[in-house]
């Protein structure tokens, strides 16, 4: 799917009395809980496309603390656009690179992190982007507590099988292992939609699966 890209959206995301958009998440670093104000639970999105997702889930959890990630801003400045037609405390939204997801935040300083319909990546040469990849899942291990965990999402069967196989050769528990999710609802009534997956889950199943850092 080709990228639409919106004039001036970087300038566009600095708008006046925007309480959700963080310019140089690097800074705080170590310091969310001061920007949220609160001890809560602290979980991200990396990849958060138009921001339906991370917006109903924190509404829905108001006693987490959600920082909605996109590489970019053009996509982002469309998830800024909703949330501040919310109220919506416990949400910030930022233009980060997933490679260099530590520089943004701290060792164990992250709860949970959501994968949600990521770039596949499909050809074999560029195995090395995708998002659960050895050197991504490193720096994940750092930035997660202990008892952190990531929950991914896919409609992509290749990219889904890759990430199983990554997950268990590089040292991850993984659990509910979910192969349609859309046929087992029953199973997953809380389970929240985003843009993607409305539009394409009846083309085919989705994919899903929790993996926690042994």
């Amino acid at each position: 799917m080709r990228l639409r890209k919106v004039k001036n959206a970087k300038e566009r995301l600095k708008v006046d009395n925007n309480t959700y958009y963080i310019e140089d998440a690097s800074i705080y670093k170590g310091k969310w809980k001061e920007v949220f104000q609160n001890d809560h639970p602290l979980h991200i999105e990396i990849g958060c496309g138009k921001g339906q997702f991370m917006i109903a889930l924190a509404k829905r959890n108001p006693n987490i603390n959600y920082v909605a990630l996109e590489k970019f801003d053009s996509v982002l400045l469309r998830a800024l656009e909703k949330a501040m037609e919310e109220d919506i405390p416990n949400l910030k939204l930022s233009v980060m690179d997933a490679a260099k997801i530590t520089d943004y935040f701290d060792a164990k300083e992250v709860s949970k992190i959501y994968l949600n319909f990521s770039d596949p990546w499909p050809k074999s040469g560029h195995a090395k982007r995708r998002l659960t990849y050895k050197t991504f899942l490193d720096q994940y291990k750092i930035i997660l507590k202990d008892d952190g965990d990531i929950e991914q999402k896919t409609d992509n069967r290749h990219f889904f099988e890759f990430s199983l196989e990554s997950f268990n050769e590089n040292d991850w528990a993984i659990h509910d292992i979910c192969l349609d999710l859309h046929r087992e609802k029953e199973k997953y009534p809380d389970n929240i939609t985003t843009e993607f997956e409305d539009k394409w889950s009846k083309l085919g199943p989705i994919y899903r699966l929790v993996a926690e850092k042994k």
